[in-house]
């Protein structure tokens, strides 16, 4: 066994040391190292946790990447269809990584009752849509099924609902204005389902339909849509994937990701991510600071234990390493508690939901959290050795220790 591990583990074991001016200084450096942890697992899960969620969200109602016309305009209202018939769909079997390629249309329109009205886009899509992202928030109803026959069944937001006080089940009177017409065209809906994302651009706008219906108020024959939809199967892609379907698409469509749609979400959203670093930066530097003043403490107290090493033959470099394992193995004891609780309170946030958010300003009701076993791991691993590599300069004081002095007035 190795002798400075030897010596290290007597010496933290043996419980001299907790009867000393040390002890209550290694449990203030064990308690600031754990709230640390708490703060940080804290900051991560939630960081990652609204990106995440408002990623989702997005996703949802637009896919990762959209493939359209060049003069697809900022509303979202298709201008000029697009052919059906495209290599890429249904299957894109040139890209990998491509999880689905779903069809729709958008047109603008406004639902009228007998005392109120409220202007909508009808995004129209098919039987290959893809609802796996957007199931989590349908709260009433259900999904309704868009095959082969055109149906009038429509899903429309909470925020809508509430404000023009409809119900599922119930149908509306929804007028549409394509460009050319000489007056609006009637249509009546069946409310299907009600969903609410708690993203008040999407809720006050969108009502999801039947492509079929969208391609008949334009006038158009069925072998023609808006654009299509990619669902990737890794977000992180995103970024290399629309320039690969960029390259493979015919050159009079245009390809553009929801992180271009929706540049200032996704600026904002980057924010969190210094955010995240700063907080643990800081945390890191004032668990290190706490850390410092507790070794400097521990030397001093264990100086006639260095000084007996030195004359035994110990080298200057032999007790440094003792004193950081004693260390690692307090910061690890913080880590630990650190740990348990942070990630007993993230458990608790995940399915209990008690911190709430203003979804006018977070896009979220609740503070999503989010964080794999990888952040985890790197997270632990990252403060443990940063805290260490601080400590290498005060354990340097180990080599101005003189047995000769300190065994004479000792």
């Amino acid at each position: 066994m190795n002798i400075d591990f030897f010596i290290a583990k007597r010496l933290i074991s043996s419980g001299d040391y907790k009867n000393k001016v040390s002890s209550p200084i290694i449990k203030i450096a064990i308690i600031s190292i754990a709230i640390g942890m708490v703060i940080m697992l804290i900051s991560m899960a939630t960081g990652f946790g609204l990106q995440h969620k408002i990623r989702e969200k997005i996703s949802a109602f637009s896919g990762h990447i959209i493939i359209s016309n060049y003069d697809t305009n900022e509303s979202g209202l298709t201008l000029n269809p697009v052919s059906l018939h495209q290599k890429f769909y249904p299957d894109f079997e040139q890209i990998e990584g491509v999880k689905n390629v779903q069809a729709y249309a958008t047109i603008g329109g406004i639902i009228r009752t007998a005392s109120d009205f409220e202007g909508i886009i009808l995004k129209g899509v098919d039987s290959l849509y893809n609802w796996d992202l957007f199931k989590p928030y349908l709260i009433k109803g259900k999904i309704p099924h868009f095959g082969a026959k055109m149906n009038d069944s429509i899903i429309l937001s909470k925020t809508t609902a509430d404000r023009l006080k409809l119900k599922v089940n119930q149908k509306i009177a929804t007028y549409f204005l394509r460009e050319g017409a000489k007056k609006p065209q009637l249509r009546v809906f069946k409310i299907a389902g009600i969903y609410d994302t708690g993203f008040e651009d999407f809720d006050k706008t969108y009502l999801l339909g039947d492509l079929k219906m969208v391609q008949k108020l334009y006038k158009w024959p069925d072998t023609l849509t808006g654009g299509f939809e990619v669902v990737l199967d890794d977000f992180n892609q995103i970024d290399t994937k629309t320039k690969e379907i960029y390259d493979v698409i015919p050159s009079t469509l245009n390809t553009q990701s929801i992180i271009e749609k929706y540049p200032l979400i996704f600026n904002w959203l980057k924010m969190f991510d210094f955010n995240i670093l700063l907080i643990l930066v800081i945390i890191i530097f004032i668990a290190g600071l706490n850390m410092i003043t507790t070794m400097l403490v521990m030397i001093l107290d264990k100086r006639q234990f260095i000084a007996i090493m030195k004359v035994l033959g110990a080298t200057n470099g032999q007790l440094q390493r003792i004193f950081l394992i004693q260390a690692a193995y307090i910061i690890s004891i913080g880590l630990f508690i650190g740990n348990i609780v942070g990630l007993g309170l993230i458990f608790l946030q995940k399915y209990l939901g008690f911190i709430k958010l203003d979804p006018q300003t977070y896009y979220v009701k609740t503070a999503p959290v989010f964080i794999t076993f990888k952040d985890v791991f790197l997270l632990n691993i990252g403060v443990l050795f940063a805290i260490l590599a601080m400590l290498l300069l005060p354990v340097l004081v180990i080599s101005r220790i003189s047995p000769v002095k300190v065994l004479k007035y000792d």
